[in-house]
């Protein structure tokens, strides 16, 4: 299945955290669009909406909020719009769990979704966590580092595009959804282990 286990964050700091999660989505939507067949195509984009679910909402339960505390106002700006992004994404996501994979309609979908997530990856990684990083120093960052990768963890794994996008009501109607969300993955298909090590290999968190 698509691997629950934590990794480990000992001295990787929130954006080394952030910056892999990135690196694995892209690598994700890569093996996508080389996947031979049909059945490969249905594992590969399973994985990749799995992890756009869950890092997404990560972002939204623990990282915007640290932001709006760390900058303020300008925290508050910088949340705001990345939760607007996520919105389009979120909503590109229920989308294409009515299509077929592999589909004109599907691809078509998805090479959009993936589109306007680059340049949100590139926002943040660029602009909006550095100076979050700076504002929190390292200790602060390692930890909330930490925190992220447990969310993750209890967060749903589809896409709801209709639930807030705050906490606290984030929190409870995501962990409302979680247990659906779990036995819809347990039937899905997903990529090997093998095959997500191989797709993963060249990530090292700081690249």
């Amino acid at each position: 299945m698509s691997g629950l286990s934590i990794p480990s964050t000992q001295s990787q700091t929130l954006l080394d955290v952030i910056k892999r999660d990135h690196r694995e989505i892209l690598a994700f939507y890569t093996e996508y669009k080389a996947a031979g067949n049909l059945d490969q195509q249905q594992r590969w984009a399973n994985q990749l909406t799995w992890e756009i679910a869950r890092h997404s909402i990560g972002e939204e339960l623990v990282v915007y909020p640290l932001l709006e505390k760390a900058l303020g106002d300008k925290g508050h700006a910088l949340a705001e719009h990345d939760r607007e992004d996520h919105q389009v994404v979120k909503d590109g996501l229920k989308k294409i769990e009515a299509l077929k994979v592999g589909s004109a309609e599907f691809d078509s979908t998805l090479k959009t979704i993936m589109d306007n997530l680059e340049e949100h990856i590139k926002t943040e990684e660029e602009q909006d966590f550095p100076q979050l990083e700076t504002a929190i120093g390292l200790e602060k960052s390692v930890e909330t580092a930490k925190s992220f990768e447990r969310t993750k963890m209890f967060v749903p794994t589809r896409s709801h595009p209709s639930a807030p996008s705050k906490p606290p009501f984030e929190t409870l109607v995501g962990l409302l959804a979680a247990p659906m969300d779990k036995l819809k993955d347990a039937f899905s298909k997903f990529p090997t282990e093998e095959q997500r090590e191989s797709a993963t290999a060249h990530i090292t968190g700081r690249n």
